[in-house]
């Protein structure tokens, strides 16, 4: 399914993948701070933080898989079927719909701190957008460049987790994510050393061994444990090209190829898109499974005191630089 990571050099950045057998459309959508959102139980907001993110347009709303506002907030929903189980309506608590979550946070919220405090006072309800699209069993990652949280709404109520890898797949629940990384306490990039036993004699036969054990299957725990270890091993240099480049090869350590992962006979789940936002800067950076070169867009780059969507589609052609 899908991946999320945060990754830190000189600025701050939050992306995902998101890997499934088809698309519904999805477009680079900037929300400006004059966009009037209706919320279904909250009313409408006409004024709030701009925001930039992959969404499906749907009766010109933005339906937001991912997003990170102008204050640098990032949120990103991923699957959480058979666990996700959403609260009722609750009269005197602020009630917002599964699809209003990440435009209900990101329009208030610049900070992880705010909205913890927000996510005190709301109750997270499944009223479906429309019958066509009901409710999706989703978790979700919140962030900024201090810190990261998982929100996980589940029969026993709403949990709120410190997330200290910044990293998020899909199911098991979060804890037991975080809790399975004990199995793999020992992994390192340096070249292995024999602990085995010292009455055996074993050799580091080939350069390159390093992560010896690193689960490499597509299934969510494993690819949970692969980017955390990605991430927290990972160097790069400060600068854009360098923070960026170093993000989508985070993220590449968990890219779907087709044909690798059946999901009905003859479908495939394959990595759709992947992004990587610089929430200091507003840059919206992505590739997708047709096309591998870097595409951007520029929050600040639009007028954000207007009262439009401003949607740019996903170039999805195979991009190739011919040097001759």
């Amino acid at each position: 399914m899908c991946t999320a990571a945060t990754y830190k050099t000189q600025d701050f950045y939050f992306g995902r993948t998101l890997d499934y057998e088809f698309s519904y459309g999805d477009e680079i959508t900037v929300t400006p701070r004059k966009y009037p959102f209706h919320f279904r139980h909250m009313g409408e907001v006409v004024s709030h933080y701009a925001m930039i993110g992959m969404a499906h347009v749907a009766g010109d709303y933005p339906l937001y898989y991912d997003a990170v506002n102008e204050k640098g907030l990032a949120m990103a929903g991923l699957n959480f079927v058979g666990n996700a189980v959403y609260q009722e309506v609750e009269e005197g608590r602020e009630n917002v719909a599964q699809f209003e979550f990440i435009p209900w946070i990101l329009s208030k919220c610049a900070t992880v701190k705010e909205a913890r405090e927000s996510l005190n006072k709301m109750n997270l309800v499944g009223t479906p957008f429309s019958e066509q699209l009901p409710s999706a069993q989703l978790h979700w990652i919140i962030a900024d460049e201090n810190e990261a949280i998982t929100v996980e709404c589940m029969k026993d109520g709403m949990h709120i987790y410190d997330n200290p890898v910044g990293v998020l797949t899909n199911n098991p629940p979060f804890e037991q994510q975080m809790f399975q990384l004990n199995n793999y306490i020992g992994l390192s990039p340096k070249q292995p050393e024999n602990r085995f036993s010292d009455k055996l004699n074993f050799n580091a036969y080939s350069r390159g061994m390093g992560a010896l054990g690193l689960p490499g299957d597509l299934s969510s725990t494993s690819r949970f444990v692969r980017v955390a270890f990605t991430k927290m091993n990972s160097f790069s240099g400060v600068s854009e090209k360098a923070s960026i480049s170093q993000f989508f090869h985070i993220l590449g350590s968990v890219d779907q190829q087709r044909g690798c992962c059946e999901v009905a006979d003859g479908k495939f789940e394959i990595t759709l898109y992947t992004s990587c936002c610089n929430t200091n800067k507003g840059i919206y950076y992505y590739t997708t499974y047709e096309n591998h070169q870097i595409s951007a867009v520029d929050m600040f780059g639009e007028n954000l005191n207007e009262k439009e969507l401003v949607k740019y589609p996903l170039i999805k052609g195979e991009q190739i630089h011919w040097q001759n």
